[in-house]
């Protein structure tokens, strides 16, 4: 895949129909990077980068990997066919009025609809350097909102069937799994040793993956704990104890990062909550315990987490299994036809 990365990058550099000529010398050109981009990293992970401009000044917003969409710090062009963008990260130093701040750049080429670059910046866990490769496509915007009365559903598909994990598996099985039938719920408790090496816990996905549906579902959340639904392997409807907060694009039942509800629907911490999901034509609607809280809402783009940068390709339902106690029960999709 990196022998892939650098390949097109060499192409697209190296042809001359592109070639590294100043951006200034092309001042009416048309900013072609404007737009949405999924991104694929080499070694894992996805990523989605936004591209607009307003009063002649470029701005955008990036997910990389995982956590929220964030406004970047910085981008310009260097050519018609090479973009710059920055990220930083600040973090205030105890005892001092000074904040320590980090940048990551993002280096970008494109041909097409194709992009291919760099990610360079300090190491996440400390000292040191990061490089990341990394490739993407061009993302449609996700259209006008379809009419959910005229939906047809095929035959309902019980996920969970209460006694066991038959149609489940761990994404990665080279991490812990937390999961278990507890009298007829599946549950995570993601414990970790009082003296030992801390433990990593995986997310858990069924076998089978899907294209659009209705979900439903109950969910126990315990005080305190955070978990997340995962529609197609791309979008996370957020599971976490947050009664009694604020309005947030981090609350219970929203679309990770994305779409805030529009009311507070969740139930305290320990009690059982219904939801009811539908993804249709990358639009999202999420029902809360009765109340429709998110309402035929596009995706722009995978969520924090997303196993896949594809918004157009089947994928499974995943659980987040690596943030806390949660249990599930009465998992049902029906198909969308």
């Amino acid at each position: 895949m990196k022998k892939l990365v650098l390949a097109l990058i060499t192409v697209i550099i190296t042809n001359p129909l592109f070639a590294n000529t100043p951006c200034e010398s092309y001042p009416e050109l048309e900013n072609s990077f404007i737009g949405t981009w999924g991104i694929d990293i080499v070694g894992g992970g996805v990523g989605w980068l936004k591209v607009h401009e307003q009063q002649g000044v470029l701005d955008g917003e990036l997910l990389w990997i995982g956590g929220s969409v964030l406004p970047v710090s910085d981008m310009y062009l260097v050519d018609e066919n090479t973009l710059v963008v920055t990220r930083t990260s600040e973090q205030e130093l105890k005892g001092t009025d000074r904040k320590h701040i980090k940048t990551w750049t993002l280096r970008i080429t494109k041909m097409n609809d194709d992009i291919a670059g760099t990610m360079t910046g300090p190491s996440w866990g400390g000292n040191g350097e990061q490089l990341n490769y990394f490739t993407g496509k061009r993302m449609p915007a996700p259209g006008a909102a379809p009419d959910l009365s005229t939906l047809k559903f095929g035959k309902p598909i019980k996920l969970f069937n209460g006694k066991d994990m038959a149609g489940w598996r761990s994404i990665d099985p080279n991490m812990a799994n937390g999961f278990k039938v507890v009298n007829g719920t599946m549950q995570n408790d993601p414990v970790q040793p009082e003296n030992g090496e801390h433990i990593s816990y995986g997310n858990l996905r069924t076998e089978q993956e899907f294209g659009d549906f209705n979900l439903k579902l109950e969910v126990n959340v315990p005080k305190g704990n955070n978990s997340g639904v995962y529609l197609r392997g791309l979008y996370e409807i957020q599971v976490v104890d947050s009664y009694g907060l604020e309005l947030d694009s981090h609350n219970m039942g929203a679309v990770y990062s994305r779409v805030t509800p529009s009311e507070n629907a969740e139930k305290p911490g320990g009690e059982w909550q219904t939801m009811d999901i539908t993804l249709v034509n990358r639009h999202i609607t999420v029902i809360l315990n009765g109340k429709k809280i998110v309402d035929n809402a596009p995706a722009e783009g995978p969520t924090g987490g997303a196993i896949s940068s594809d918004v157009f390709a089947p994928g499974p339902i995943y659980l987040q299994g690596d943030h806390g106690t949660v249990a599930y029960r009465n998992i049902v999709l029906t198909p969308i036809l």
